[in-house]
């Protein structure tokens, strides 16, 4: 498709979401019931049947909340808190047992979902045809709840995935990489252990997932758990989370929470495969230095969390390895050889939320030490993010979202603008967040777009979704996600990769 055709084609598509977003606003607030009829008479039976949703909370730092009169003014901010909230101390952070026939409750869903590539070139001999259909995923995820005596809990958790899309349209057209990470997948998810320890002590031990901050689209102080980028901008970040074993010991006083881990998994990012079409370069990367698992390599983090009145605070600190990768060159002979390693870093950070009627302020900023770079070796460098944002909530069924954030190393050197670091002193970052819901909540429209550099001269992205809840068990998805490349070496290549999803989903 020509540069110019392929301009027209995006402004068709964006024209197609404006009108379908007008349509659907326009649309009056009814119930369906005659036409949800047939499928509830399919589906009969299975309300009945389905087991109570386990217990599983997360008793991450942000979750405590003061008493039910002072929170008020947070009236309709609640997903801005995110967790489960955590009870007042001296009150027992274990919730009732979940079920009265058996300590074992199962829920999970099943997805499938796939995508379109329509940006796509003809690829030059030898290289893999990214045109048309990229993925026909079927995904299910089973989470076992189990209750223990002295009200502990247990959590089993497993996902698994298997494409089509490679068997359908010949293997032999991709690399091995590709095929390794992208054709299937099974792994265990978060297993741990929760109980308390007298009245104000709780201790999770296992995998499980912390977050950090008050952002939902970009990410300061939220650095425990690393994330799966292998198709980035598809899902938001809650969703793409890693989670890692670690053991955990919260506090509870008055209006605070102490939390503390100790991390013992050393787990990172998984990054696009070589050959993906996301891979930003055409060849395939050097070995990849990863830590060991060992007590000398363990990772720790400290968080104090305080909810007040109208607003809310948390400072943190943890001792890390960087999720991201750099490429590092080691002496050799004749010449130097490259090899991909993780920095272990150092960071303070802070963050805090203020309630100001249909407005929530968010702000958080992190000084982060230990940053190399190959044009300076035997230099360590720090780097101080900042962000603020705000969510407005004032129009019915609306929620508006804008976060922003600078990320400045300090004495930045002019060499590390060049290969193989690439580094920028200052890379800016913006994300504008649009959603609205539709007869009783049951159709959502999401709207996110984000920008690298001040005018996304480094890279960008947008994701336009409608989600419909059929019922409260079966849901379908429907979007367009485009790319535009830019500056950063990993947003080089990226656009030419816009693409349409629909998925469907069976939670139980």
């Amino acid at each position: 498709m020509r540069c110019h055709d392929l301009r027209v084609f995006r402004i068709l598509v964006v024209f197609f979401i404006i009108c379908l977003c007008g349509m659907v606003i326009s649309l009056p607030d009814i119930a369906f019931a005659d036409d949800d009829s047939g499928l509830n008479e399919i589906l009969e039976g299975f309300e009945e049947d389905t087991a109570t949703p386990g217990i599983t909370p997360d008793i991450t730092p942000g979750t405590i909340k003061a008493p039910d009169q002072e929170m008020d003014v947070l009236n309709g901010f609640d997903d801005a808190f995110r967790d489960s909230p955590a009870p007042i101390a001296g009150e027992s952070t274990i919730p009732e047992t979940f079920t009265k026939d058996s300590p074992f409750s199962l829920d999970g869903y099943f997805k499938i979902g796939s995508s379109y590539n329509f940006a796509h070139n003809r690829p030059q001999p030898g290289q893999t045809d990214w045109r048309e259909l990229s993925r026909l995923k079927t995904e299910l995820q089973l989470d076992l709840n189990i209750d223990l005596p002295r009200q502990w809990q247990a959590l089993v958790s497993g996902k698994g995935f298997y494409d089509f899309a490679y068997r359908i349209n010949g293997k032999n057209d991709y690399t091995y990489d590709v095929i390794d990470e992208y054709e299937s997948e099974i792994e265990f998810r978060e297993i741990y252990l929760l109980g308390s320890i007298g009245k104000y002590i709780d201790i999770k031990l296992g995998r499980q997932i912390v977050v950090w901050g008050k952002s939902d689209n970009i990410r300061v102080t939220d650095v425990i758990n690393p994330l799966d980028l292998r198709e980035p901008a598809m899902t938001d970040i809650e969703d793409l989370r890693l989670p890692l074993t670690m053991t955990r010991v919260d506090y509870y006083v008055g209006d605070f929470n102490i939390s503390a881990m100790a991390i013992h998994e050393i787990r990172f990012n998984k990054t696009p495969a070589f050959g993906s079409d996301f891979y930003p370069a055409p060849i395939a990367a050097p070995p990849e230095n990863k830590p060991d698992s060992t007590l000398e390599n363990t990772e720790y983090a400290l968080a104090i969390n305080g909810i007040f009145s109208g607003w809310d605070f948390s400072a943190y600190y943890a001792d890390y390895y960087n999720d991201e990768f750099r490429l590092e060159a080691v002496p050799g002979f004749p010449f130097p050889v490259f090899q991909l390693t993780h920095d272990r870093l150092q960071m303070v950070g802070a963050t805090a939320n203020i309630a100001l009627g249909n407005w929530l302020l968010k702000g958080e900023a992190a000084w982060i030490y230990g940053f190399e770079f190959s044009n300076t070796p035997d230099k360590k460098y720090d780097r101080v993010d900042v962000l603020a944002g705000f969510e407005y909530s004032g129009f019915s069924e609306t929620t508006i979202s804008l976060e922003a954030v600078n990320r400045h190393i300090n004495e930045f050197a002019s060499i590390l603008k060049q290969p193989p670091d690439q580094a920028t002193k200052n890379q800016f970052q913006s994300a504008l967040r649009f959603t609205r819901t539709f007869i009783n909540e049951t159709i959502t429209l999401t709207v996110l777009a984000s920008l690298f550099g001040l005018t996304g001269d480094d890279g960008a992205f947008e994701r336009y979704t409608i989600e419909y809840d059929i019922n409260d068990f079966i849901s379908v998805l429907f979007g367009i996600v485009t790319y535009q490349s830019g500056d950063l070496p990993e947003m080089e290549n990226i656009g030419k990769n816009d693409r349409a999803l629909i998925e469907a989903k069976y939670s139980f």
